[in-house]
């Protein structure tokens, strides 16, 4: 019997049922403001945007063949930079067609733009002068790495620290069993359990968005061979340097071919790093969720199991679990092989570099999944208190703390005879603390604490954060 032929996207509308990631199928309108970004077009278009900068600068330079273009003349260029759409990716595709290079495809899309004027035709050839592809991909991808972090990935990650802040402050004195190795510890408050996140996401995020973008402009092995060549006297390392700067990327003097992107190794560590934070607390959640401490908001018409009725899943925060793993596995992969190049240069950089959208991709799609989960939950207060109540043994933390304050001998081990591996109710530990020698006062003190009035600090940190 003859297999069924598998399904091929016929046009445009129906791309996403057949795309082979989910980045582009599934997961595609979520990730709008990444693909502007990290796309293609968006290489070709920050490609064009250096080329027109360097060409540019170059006709201030003071060269005697090019002098400075006029007003009509840059505002031509810059308007090629600004205009740049869909038909002009298209267009150098289909130059790349012809040139199998794509950078040169670049060139030559530039050349054809200004041809029709005569002043920036007659410059022609000084349109990529000089240049080695990398001049120019390097210097393009620091703009769309920094664009996608500064205008996508870092809010995304800032909206989640700052739902976590206002879910410290509103439940600050919220009491809540804790568990360490899983099992019941001495309490704390939903307010400060949130708050030790934004402690940890926050300073991670200053981390990540700190880190400097390099670039380079200096030619085939980085030592300005060919512009010396061409004009001896010129300045060509101050020359780069401040096309570079006018583009607010920071200088790299000492390459080769490429810029070794040490600093996108340091930024996609650093993002690795923000996404293992929240993994532990998509982890949290969902095991608070399961211990009945939040319910989720439920959605008209949603179906938590195909064939149990009665379920609503935390898919938000294991959809965020698996994209910042599927993130991390990607960005520790980039960061370990960008740095390594054989000799002055081989293309195993520009291959791997292409997938960096695929991983900020996944990791947008953890930090919004994450954020959507918060959305939905609801306290469970009386859960919360119940559980408190269920498990007044870790008040032995507190008594044998005092009675070690008042001398009592082994006080340690008194209580770990007393409540190891059993169910111990308030009335027991209460006939113990009656029979403390430790002063009156204290003796109070102990016998009126319960589990929910004991979070030392937690209250007051959850609202300072």
């Amino acid at each position: 019997m003859p297999q069924a032929r598998p399904a091929v996207a016929s046009s445009a509308s129906d791309f996403a049922l057949h795309a082979l990631s989910p980045l582009d199928g599934r997961y595609a309108p979520r990730l709008a403001a990444l693909r502007e970004r990290l796309s293609e077009a968006a290489f070709m278009r920050r490609r064009v945007q250096v080329e027109v900068q360097w060409f540019i600068a170059l006709s201030d330079l003071g060269l005697p063949e090019l002098a400075p273009f006029s007003a009509p003349a840059r505002a031509r260029l810059q308007a090629i930079v600004d205009g740049f759409g869909a038909a002009q990716a298209a267009r150098i595709k289909e130059i790349e067609a012809v040139t199998n290079h794509d950078v040169k495809a670049v060139e030559y899309f530039l050349k054809e733009s200004i041809a029709p004027v005569e002043e920036l035709a007659r410059a022609g050839e000084f349109v990529h002068f000089a240049c080695t592809s990398e001049d120019i991909n390097n210097t393009a991808h620091a703009l769309m790495l920094r664009a996608a972090r500064d205008e996508v990935v870092s809010p995304s990650v800032r909206a989640v620290a700052d739902m976590l802040r206002a879910l410290a402050h509103e439940h600050a004195d919220l009491p809540m069993l804790s568990r360490t190795h899983g099992q019941p510890a001495s309490p704390t408050t939903l307010g400060k359990e949130f708050a030790n996140f934004v402690a940890r996401i926050e300073p991670a995020l200053a981390r990540f968005e700190a880190i400097e973008p390099l670039a380079k402009m200096n030619g085939a092995v980085g030592n300005y061979n060919a512009h010396l060549a061409a004009y001896p006297d010129v300045d060509w390392e101050g020359f780069a340097r401040s096309v570079v700067e006018s583009l607010g990327l920071r200088f790299n003097a000492y390459t080769v071919q490429i810029e070794p992107h040490d600093w996108i190794a340091e930024s996609f560590d650093a993002l690795a790093r923000l996404n293992a934070i929240l993994v532990d607390l998509d982890r949290d959640l969902w095991g608070y969720i399961s211990l009945g401490y939040f319910v989720q908001k439920l959605k008209e018409g949603e179906v938590g199991s195909s064939t149990m009725p009665h379920k609503v899943n935390p898919i938000d925060f294991e959809n965020s679990e698996g994209n910042a793993g599927i993130a991390n596995a990607l960005l520790r992969h980039l960061a370990e092989k960008l740095p390594v190049s054989r000799w002055q240069r081989d293309l195993t950089d520009s291959t791997a570099l292409r997938n960096a959208g695929v991983a900020m991709g996944h990791a947008l799609l953890a930090w919004d999944g994450c954020l959507r989960g918060l959305r939905k939950l609801e306290v469970q207060r009386a859960r919360l208190a119940a559980d408190l109540d269920a498990n007044p043994e870790v008040l032995a933390e507190a008594i044998q703390t005092v009675m070690r304050r008042y001398g009592v001998e082994n006080p340690y081990e008194q209580l770990k005879a007393l409540t190891r591996g059993r169910a111990i109710t308030a009335d027991a530990l209460g006939e113990f603390v009656a029979r403390l020698p430790i002063p009156e006062s204290a003796r109070r003190e102990i016998a009126a604490l319960t589990p929910a009035a004991y979070v030392g600090m937690a209250a007051a940190l959850a609202r300072r954060i």
